[in-house]
């Protein structure tokens, strides 16, 4: 399999760094995305937190009328647990573990590394980091859902059963319906995955009172 890195923004501490976070974003976004958060998070220089925010390849996305944009995967329908795009979804996997890679490379131990996806970027962050065999520091699933779920039970690794995993979802969310992101939680739940659940009155985005749910748990998972 190829070791393709992906284009990143790269925001890191003014000191050494050791620990790292890889921040997918959304359909149609970029790895700007989320710049914005950083300083809002207020993550203590002592953690020396890199944050690492990839660009998404450019692909035809079917349900956009084909329309090239940065996707993780395409999606031919608005029900997103039908008809998967599951050879999108494993390449995307695949390019966030040489992210992985890459950062355990930098000297960043991978107990040190959580994995952050808002929107597709979560969906890739879940299957991916479900079936990564080693221990990651946790993951952060924001208004997502997990795809291939009849494929997690034969396929996820035992390590993943100790990652912290926080979901979050907004309840007036038209994108991605709460509905599916509880379903996700409830198989996960049901596989031996331990779920921090978290849900604001918001549609598909992120609000203040997250953001400061996703520092506390930060500063928790790295101390």
């Amino acid at each position: 399999m190829s070791k393709e890195r992906l284009p990143a923004v790269e925001m890191n501490p003014a000191g050494e760094v050791k620990s790292s976070i890889i921040w997918l974003h959304g359909l149609g976004a970029s790895g700007h995305d989320f710049e914005a958060i950083v300083p809002e998070l207020d993550i203590p220089e002592s953690l020396g937190l890199r944050f690492v925010f990839p660009h998404a390849p450019e692909m035809p996305v079917t349900i956009n009328n084909g329309y090239v944009m940065p996707a993780w995967y395409d999606v031919t329908n608005t029900d997103f647990a039908q008809q998967e795009d599951e050879a999108g979804i494993c390449v995307s996997a695949q390019l966030l573990e040489n992210m992985i890679a890459h950062e355990i490379e930098q000297g960043v131990p991978e107990e040190k590394i959580i994995l952050a996806g808002f929107s597709q970027g979560g969906v890739i962050v879940l299957h991916g980091g479900l079936r990564y065999q080693d221990k990651l520091a946790g993951i952060l699933a924001l208004s997502t859902y997990l795809p291939l779920r009849e494929k997690l039970q034969q396929e996820h690794s035992q390590t993943s059963k100790t990652i912290p995993i926080m979901m979050m979802h907004g309840t007036q969310d038209t994108i991605v319906p709460i509905t599916l992101a509880e379903q996700s939680r409830d198989h996960m739940e049901s596989s031996g995955h331990q779920i921090e659940w978290h849900s604001y009155d918001m549609p598909h985005t992120v609000c203040s009172e997250q953001v400061r749910d996703i520092a506390d748990w930060i500063k928790k998972i790295l101390k």
